[in-house]
């Protein structure tokens, strides 16, 4: 593991339905006793990776940056491009990171030229940092701290709004157009940016 370093990683960009999560973690030699268990969040079912991010946040410095889907469309008509948008979350959760744990090395998943999009978007404490961007980086430990935080915020929140409009939202992006359509003929059109990633294509054939 060697010294330790924040990890970096994201949930529901590839989902119609629910929030963008953006989560950054801090992890130490001192957490590696507490985080068994822990690897990348694709490979957990929902209730673990519901019950390893409440292990992680009792363990280790960490931000969960969530956008909902109405903020989310409105940042998106303004970056009209997904990976700034993504930068920009990335470095504000790992600047929240640095304020509670000084860091030096940051990991982050692969996307967005190498990741010099998030360094542009990263503040003075975020500057000095050496920002790590690699193909499956979920592999490091505090990268899938961060996915599995980023994991189970993201289902936390989708479920809730799936809950206050009363029709179950799923995850993906292949078997949402019958609820979409649902919840069109239930709440209206006009309300479909208050769940849904209007610019997917999906938003075409609902």
């Amino acid at each position: 593991m060697g010294d330790g370093r924040i990890g970096v990683d994201e949930s529901g960009k590839g989902d119609y339905f629910g929030p963008l999560v953006i989560a950054a973690c801090y992890v130490g030699a001192e957490h590696l006793a507490e985080l068994e268990g822990v690897r990348d969040s694709k490979k957990l079912t929902d209730p673990i990776a519901l019950r390893l991010a409440g292990k992680i946040k009792a363990t280790c410095p960490h931000s969960v940056i969530a956008i909902g889907p109405a903020k989310y469309n409105e940042l998106y008509a303004k970056f009209r491009n997904l990976n700034t948008l993504l930068a920009w979350g990335h470095a504000r959760a790992i600047e929240n990171v640095l304020e509670l744990q000084p860091g030096s090395l940051v990991i982050s998943d692969q996307f967005a030229a190498g990741g010099a999009v998030v360094k542009k978007a990263l503040y003075e404490k975020g500057k000095g940092v050496e920002f790590r961007s690699m193909v499956r980086a979920e592999a490091d430990l505090a990268v899938a701290a961060a996915s599995v935080l980023a994991r189970a915020e993201f289902l936390r929140r989708l479920k809730s709004l799936g809950e206050e409009f009363g029709i179950e939202l799923p995850k993906g992006a292949t078997n949402v157009i019958p609820a979409a359509q649902r919840f069109v003929a239930q709440h209206g059109r006009d309300n479909l940016h208050r769940v849904a990633k209007m610019h997917f294509k999906t938003t075409l054939q609902v």
